[in-house]
């Protein structure tokens, strides 16, 4: 390795952080950028929003080399999911390659790699790199729609802002909060401001299904989202056998299956006293995202707390001289000093230029990737993290090792140009017929995360013993299964500037390191 090949990292969230310890380790000299002033991402303190807490349990949500604290609860909530971030970062040396408070501003490719500039506390500086590493997240530009009347909505005192904006919970003491949104982080906020808002409205423009962690002994959120036996319930675009019996002679098994999660989901949260019972079936709960019931949620509507306003939108936002309120298109006028958009993001990369950009999607705004790591023709340039993942610690880290043996030449089996392009068509057909357009734009790879994982392992040549595939089917992923990739530490070699794809010629609290092979 020599000292001129420099990896350039954007964002210092999980996939950031799990890209830079792995290319680390293999002798890649790394540089982390993230403008927040601390690591984490979607958990940095500057954008969590209260009630914010992890979908998985920390059985499932860590690193395979970096258990959670015993001492930490089940669930985590956003500051304690922050510290453990921060924790690995200390732990794997991380903070000696960290620029916080550093935004990337804008990243042009030159003949060497890229060209960067960066602003921080003491203004715009350049830097270089050889390679450059895409981890900004596909949570990293928030969607807020443009209502009309917003001026006069303001001008009345009222206040508008979306979800990863809204940090401080007593600031909506005593007052009436409207959420839009259906979504985990609109009902998580709606139970969390319930308790101190005169008032708390949710309204959704659609119900969408959710599942409790837990509904009985033998059925909760995790076996459904984190077995191989629930992703097969899930039809495929390449099916193995246990998805193509689930999809023929077995149909009615997986039919009868969901009809069971559906009927309990139902009952365990009062959906039909309660007037939110969705349309469609249950299986439409994988798009983009799982919906996860927020704990007290339903509780808090049944007691009035919450009001749901369904299938209906904000028309207009009206102030001046009355008192700041929203108007929906079912007809209601709803009192609002507080709107919080939890209305997802956008997923863009504003410092790359419009040509580079036109050049990484298609003309509706998704991300041409192949394994949704790899532009096709944008040489020096992989992206962490757009493989959004219900268990988004293990996708990061073996994508990490996907994009450190690609630049150690290690992967000799990428399909040609061609193919790759087909396959991506192919898989962006799929995405829209099975979502309905709700798959972030390519980057979600929901519910198909062991799937996922298969695929980057296959690259690889990495394949888990017989005895850990088959405990998969029936129980949770284990990220300690995954240990065994980290023991491959093959010194990386200098990064090429040759384009990858090549067209063919015609024709303490936090335990120590402890190494291991997969189990």
């Amino acid at each position: 390795m020599t000292s001129g090949n420099r990896i350039a990292i954007v964002g210092a969230g999980i996939a950031g952080l799990a890209c830079a310890k792995v290319l680390i380790q293999k002798g890649f000299p790394v540089e982390i950028f993230d403008r927040a002033p601390d690591v984490g991402g979607v958990w940095s303190a500057t954008r969590r929003y209260p009630g914010l807490r992890t979908q998985n349990s920390k059985n499932t949500y860590h690193f395979s080399d970096f258990p959670m604290p015993s001492d930490f609860p089940r669930v985590l909530d956003g500051e304690q999911m922050q510290a453990y971030l921060a924790a690995y970062a200390e732990r794997f040396g991380l903070h000696a390659h960290l620029r916080l408070n550093t935004e990337v501003v804008a990243a042009d490719p030159v003949d060497s790699g890229w060209l960067l500039e960066v602003k921080d506390e003491t203004g715009i500086h350049r830097s270089s790199c050889d390679h450059l590493i895409i981890a900004n997240g596909v949570f990293s530009e928030p969607a807020i729609p443009d209502y009309r009347g917003i001026e006069l909505f303001r001008a009345a005192g009222g206040q508008l802002g979306h979800a990863s904006e809204f940090v401080e919970l007593e600031a909506v003491r005593g007052k009436s909060v409207v959420v839009v949104g259906y979504g985990k982080s609109a009902c998580d906020i709606a139970e969390a401001v319930s308790d101190v808002a005169a008032s708390t409205t949710v309204v959704a423009r659609r119900l969408l299904w959710k599942m409790p962690r837990k509904m009985a002994r033998v059925l909760d959120y995790e076996r459904l989202m984190l077995t191989r036996f629930g992703e097969a319930h899930f039809p495929h675009r390449q099916p193995g056998r246990m998805d193509r019996f689930l999809s023929g002679s077995g149909q009615s098994f997986r039919v009868s299956n969901f009809d069971l999660i559906q009927e309990l989901a139902t009952k365990h949260m009062r959906l039909r006293e309660l007037d939110l019972l969705p349309e469609g079936r249950f299986e439409t709960i994988a798009e983009s995202t799982v919906g996860l019931t927020t704990e007290n949620f339903y509780e808090q509507v049944a007691n009035g707390r919450i009001v749901v306003q369904r299938d209906t939108t904000i028309t207009e936002m009206h102030g001046g001289r009355e008192a700041p309120a929203v108007q929906l298109s079912n007809g209601q006028l709803i009192p609002a000093d507080v709107v919080v958009c939890a209305t997802g993001f956008q997923q863009r990369v504003p410092f790359l230029t419009p040509y580079i950009q036109r050049r990484l999607t298609d003309e509706h705004g998704n991300f041409r990737l192949h394994r949704q790591i790899l532009p096709l023709d944008v040489p020096n340039l992989t992206f962490a993290g757009y493989n959004s993942s219900v268990i988004s610690t293990l996708n990061a880290e073996v994508n990490a090792h996907w994009i450190a043996a690609l630049l150690g030449g290690q992967l000799d089996n990428l399909p040609t140009p061609e193919v790759a392009n087909e396959q991506i068509d192919a898989r962006l057909r799929w995405m829209d017929e099975r979502t309905g357009g709700h798959h972030a734009h390519g980057t979600s790879i929901t519910p198909f995360s062991i799937r996922n994982i298969d695929e980057m392992l296959s690259d690889l040549k990495f394949r888990l013993p017989l005895r850990t595939r088959l405990a998969q089917w029936f129980r949770t992923v284990k990220p300690e299964s995954y240990r065994g990739l980290n023991d491959r530490r093959r010194q990386g070699t200098p990064v090429s500037n040759a384009p990858v794809f090549e067209h063919p010629a015609p024709h303490d609290r936090y335990p120590a390191e402890t190494p291991g092979g997969p189990r």
